[in-house]
């Protein structure tokens, strides 16, 4: 209990933050269907440089939250079709850094400095950090947990910036891939935005994504706990 209270009271803006990266792209995708559904035609045969700034913005609003990445994905495979998928995973990486980067700064390093105090809690992260590769991919395959969020919580435990990029953009391409391609295929793209996971296939997509991602962070967070409960006995 005085673990909790001390992590809540010298974290506060860190959890507001994260409170925030959760709500902030619901509203976001709403605004964006809303101005679509009044200009639909407002993406349509977009000249490179128009094109460039898009991937750009998609990057910085996906960074900030404002948009979630299956939402850009849908959005962006049925406008730009196949030929947009690498400003598509460019934007991805954009995000990815933009967000790291402002976590490290709103954070200083305060979560951290507050698990030291408690030996068990910074022993079960440091191992963590030490699968990284597995945590990052495995949190990125689920298309539930928001984007912005885990970016968030990724930087501020100090996964190490490269391989946090890398394997962020490895672990969102099964779902991105899956969302794209609906969006590809797409007759109306304002109906999909609505109800991205109607159909068989999509819900069985999304059911062994979710599945895949809980049962493998499940695994690598139970290995991160018996190695520090080994530890501990052998010493």
């Amino acid at each position: 209990m005085a673990f909790l209270r001390e992590l809540f009271q010298k974290n506060f803006s860190t959890f507001l933050t994260m409170g925030l990266l959760v709500a902030v792209p619901v509203l976001g995708s709403a605004s964006v269907l809303g101005l679509l559904y009044e200009r639909p035609t407002l993406l349509q045969h977009l000249a490179p440089g128009q094109s460039l700034l898009y991937f750009l913005v998609v990057g910085l609003t996906m960074a900030l939250a404002l948009t979630p990445t299956t939402f850009v994905a849908i959005v962006t495979g049925y406008y730009f079709g196949w030929n947009g998928l690498a400003g598509m995973v460019a934007a991805y990486a954009l995000a990815a850094a933009l967000g790291y980067e402002l976590a490290r700064r709103l954070d200083h390093g305060k979560l951290r400095a507050v698990l030291h105090h408690f030996p068990k809690a910074d022993a079960v992260l440091a191992e963590l950090q030490s699968q990284s590769w597995p945590l990052i991919i495995l949190t990125r395959l689920s298309p539930v947990l928001p984007f912005a969020l885990m970016t968030f919580v990724l930087a501020i435990v100090g996964v190490a910036r490269r391989r946090f990029l890398v394997a962020s953009v490895l672990g969102m391409l099964p779902r991105s891939l899956f969302f794209y391609w609906l969006g590809t295929k797409a007759q109306d793209v304002l109906a999909l935005l609505r109800d991205p996971d109607e159909g068989t296939l999509s819900k069985l997509v999304l059911v062994g994504l979710i599945a895949a991602s809980l049962f493998g962070l499940y695994m690598v967070f139970n290995r991160a706990l018996q190695r520090v409960l080994r530890r501990n006995v052998a010493g």
